[in-house]
Order: structure tokens, then C-alpha cells, then sequence
């Protein structure tokens, strides 16, 4: 008796399906897993490097400040005003520039005139300038009270704050200054500081727009005091001389305190830039003290550091 022809049975197919799913499943996520950790490298050596780097600036900056204190000590009647130097070390190029920092106007030390001066220098209408100049002075002026007329308009303004009544602690406080313009503020940033401590201006070391903002200053006085800076050998008497009635705004003194400029270039192409403020001590252990510290990594214009510290 003949029959049906037998067939074995063929293994379920969805078994193996279900296999070839759930490796594959677990290679994406290998696959994933290993990108998160690639990347992971790639960031942790690219932050190792900026921090390999910061830390060889730091190194280069000290040496750079030393070696600026080096010149820059000795008697008070033969400091430098300003000077330049370069030097290479550790595969980096350092490039330096120390200058009084009696060059700049101050904030809490300068005589109204010579801020309306520069205001007007900057571009400023006189009245104008005179007008910020005012608030300046009231802004350091002791002393001050609620009800005083210089501090009204600030609140007529809304503003939340008064005039300070001291010593302006940074210079970029001036920004507060009650009607000063931004893009005012911007430009006079770089001829002010609070580090010099003196009303006067070290004339062999100022800036052509500190030199015009002296009172009684014309363009062609301005002319001959540059002229003279330029000269082989600087006579100091007779700068002042060439100022006529702004004698009395200047000096030949540098000051004790100086503006430390630094521009690093590292072999692999990032360029570190930082400008230290420090105070060159006569006498005791320590040479000089750091009064500020400003770094910026590839033109960021970040402040890696603000600090003050005693060296």
C-alpha cells in the first residue's frame, strides 16, 4: 500500500531571524559605544593639550616678567619708562613690551582737565567731555550722600546704584559712570588705569592722545614732543619744555608701577598674549608684586585670569 511521501520538518525560521537581529543590535551599540569613546579621546587630548599649553604659557609668562623686573630695577632716577625685548625658550617665541604705567591716565589720581582733554581728543564736543569729566570726579569723590545732586540723576535714570563716593576699584567701573557712551568707554579703555597713583603722566612713555589731552596742548606742540621722543638720545628737560602750560600734568618720573606685555607664539601654531601690571619694590626680599594679570589664548579676548598676588 503506497502512501504519502514523508517530509521531515524544516527548523523554525523565525528563530534564526530573531539571532541575526540581536547580534546585529549588539554590534550597533559596540559601534556606538566605541564612537562616544573616540570622541571622548579626541576631547580629552585636545583639553590636555590647551592645558599642556596654558600651563607652558604660565612658564613662559614668569620668565617673561622676570626678565622685564630685571631691567626695570635699580634707582628710581635711572628706571626705564618703556622698553622691548625678545628671547625664545622651550621651542616658543616670546615677544615683550613694558611701559609706565604713569603713561596712562588714572582714574582716581588725574585732575578733571586732563579726562575732558581726552574726551575731546576721542572725539567728544567740549561741553560733553567737561560734562563726563564732572561725573568722573563725583563718581570718586568722598563722601557722598544719598540726597547730594550728583547722585540724583542716577536715580532719575532708574539706575539701581549711586556714585561709588571712593576709589574706582577696576577700570572698567568708568562704564558705570552715569551718560558715559559705550563706544566712548571702549576707546579710552586703553590710556586709563588705576595703578599709577599720580596725577601727573610720564611724558617719555605716554601715548599721543595722552600727550594731546593735557591741558593747553596744541597739534604742533604735540608735533615737537613726538619728534623729540624720537630723537637718538632723549632730553627729558626738554620735553618738558616743549609742553609750555601742561608742565605741570607731566612728569620724568616712571613710576614704580609697569604694564607688562607678552606675545607668546608655541611651535604648534597657537599664539598666547598677556598683559601683567606689576609693582617694582626698592627695597625687602621680593623684587616686585603682580597687581594684575590678564591672558588671552588665540585672540579670544577671555580673561584666563584677573587676579592679584604677591610674588
Amino acid at each position: 500500500m503506497s502512501g504519502a511521501p514523508y517530509h521531515r520538518p524544516l527548523p523554525h525560521a523565525s528563530s534564526g531571524g530573531f539571532i541575526v537581529v540581536a547580534v546585529l543590535w549588539i554590534l550597533g551599540a559596540l559601534a556606538s559605544l566605541v564612537s562616544i569613546y573616540a570622541v571622548y579621546v579626541i576631547d580629552t587630548a585636545v583639553a590636555f593639550g590647551l592645558h599642556e599649553d596654558r600651563f607652558r604659557a604660565e612658564s613662559l609668562v614668569s620668565a617673561a616678567i622676570e626678565l622685564a623686573a630685571y631691567r626695570l630695577s635699580g634707582p628710581a632716577d635711572t628706571r626705564l619708562s618703556n622698553g622691548q625685548f625678545a628671547f625664545r625658550l622651550a621651542g616658543a617665541t616670546v615677544g615683550v613690551e613694558f611701559r609706565s604705567e604713569s603713561a596712562r591716565i588714572d582714574l582716581n589720581a588725574a585732575p578733571k582737565d586732563v579726562f575732558a582733554g581726552l574726551f575731546q581728543v576721542l572725539g567728544e564736543r567740549r561741553e560733553a567731555a567737561e560734562a563726563y569729566a564732572d561725573r568722573i570726579i563725583a563718581w570718586r569723590t568722598t563722601g557722598i550722600k544719598p540726597q547730594d545732586w550728583d547722585a540724583s540723576p542716577y536715580r532719575l535714570a532708574g539706575l539701581p546704584y549711586a556714585p561709588r563716593g571712593a576709589k574706582f576699584p577696576h577700570v572698567n567701573e568708568v562704564a558705570l559712570v552715569l551718560g558715559l557712551p559705550t563706544s566712548l568707554v571702549e576707546r579710552a579703555l586703553p590710556f586709563l588705569t588705576i595703578y599709577s597713583g599720580r596725577p601727573q603722566i610720564d611724558i617719555r612713555a605716554a601715548a599721543p592722545e595722552v600727550i594731546a589731552a593735557l591741558p593747553g596742548m596744541t597739534r604742533d606742540r604735540v608735533e615737537a614732543v613726538l619728534k623729540q621722543r624720537r630723537a637718538s638720545t632723549i632730553d627729558g628737560q626738554t620735553l618738558l619744555a616743549l609742553l609750555g602750560p601742561a608742565q605741570g600734568f607731566a612728569t620724568l618720573d616712571p613710576g614704580r608701577t609697569s604694564r607688562v606685555t607678552m606675545q607668546i607664539a608655541l611651535e604648534n601654531g597657537r599664539r598666547i598674549g598677556c598683559e601683567v601690571v606689576i609693582l617694582m619694590f626698592e627695597e625687602g626680599d621680593e623684587p616686585y608684586s603682580i597687581l594684575s594679570w590678564r591672558e588671552e589664548i588665540d585672540g579670544s579676548g577671555n580673561d584666563i585670569a584677573q587676579r592679584r598676588a604677591s610674588r
